[in-house]
């Protein structure tokens, strides 16, 4: 057995290796982070997110590029991108990018769509330190992400490896706003999405790039939404649950 095909038998291995693949690697646990992340949870605890006018509402919009989609099973983070929004106002200047280190050979395909390389994942930072920046980034804002359950279960994997605590951040899907205007729309690709929007699809497949144009739809719809006359997360809330 070669040492990709290896690789391949333990990512498909339910139990041990994705168990814990950050931790293994990363030693351990820093508590000056641990102790930053728990009052990040207590000031998530402390606000009012479902009341704070659209207009005005804080967020910052997300995407991860993974070498797959089974974090359970070995499947890791290779780039984080996030851009701040404020209501519409997409914070242009407010950006975070970063790869995250891996030595597990990232297959062909995955290089090919996300132009990363081997040679630049074993160069960046540690998974462990992206995270952290990355909280710091976020502060305890709400996220957004674009098909979001992704996003959600590699970072509740990555905390819980890294911070032995949970990821307690609210991700809002971008179907949220969607469905207000589509009640039918179940999960379309970013793609089809950006063209419906009028949003030039550039930069696919990287993080920032994806972010960005995640940014834009959230845009899009939110700024419908307040024309629908919803004032806030709760309103929008309580009137997706009637559809259902």
């Amino acid at each position: 057995m070669g040492f990709n095909d290896m690789i391949q038998f333990f990512r498909q291995m339910s139990g041990k290796l994705g168990s814990n693949i950050y931790a293994g690697v990363q030693g351990q646990s820093n508590p000056h982070h641990i102790s930053f992340i728990r009052q990040l949870q207590k000031e998530m605890k402390e606000k009012n997110y479902m009341d704070s006018p659209l207009k005005d509402l804080e967020v910052v919009v997300f995407d991860l590029e993974t070498t797959g989609f089974f974090p359970d099973k070995g499947d890791q983070i290779i780039s984080i991108g996030a851009v701040k929004m404020t209501g519409s106002k997409i914070e242009d200047e407010q950006t975070f990018y970063s790869l995250v280190k891996s030595n597990i050979p990232l297959s062909k395909k995955i290089s090919s769509l996300t132009k990363i390389t081997d040679e630049q994942l074993s160069e960046a930072p540690a998974a462990s330190e992206v995270l952290i920046q990355f909280f710091r980034f976020i502060n305890s804002r709400i996220l957004v992400a674009h098909h979001a359950k992704h996003e959600k279960s590699f970072m509740q994997k990555l905390t819980r490896d890294l911070m032995r605590t949970n990821f307690e951040h609210r991700i809002i899907d971008t179907s949220f706003l969607i469905r207000l205007t589509n009640p039918l729309i179940k999960s379309l690709p970013l793609e089809e999405i950006c063209l419906h929007c009028g949003v030039e699809v550039k930069n696919r497949h990287n993080a920032l790039g994806d972010a960005q144009m995640t940014a834009q739809i959230w845009s899009y719809y939110l700024k419908k939404a307040q024309i629908m006359g919803f004032k806030n997360l709760r309103e929008v809330y309580e009137h997706l649950a009637i559809l259902k």
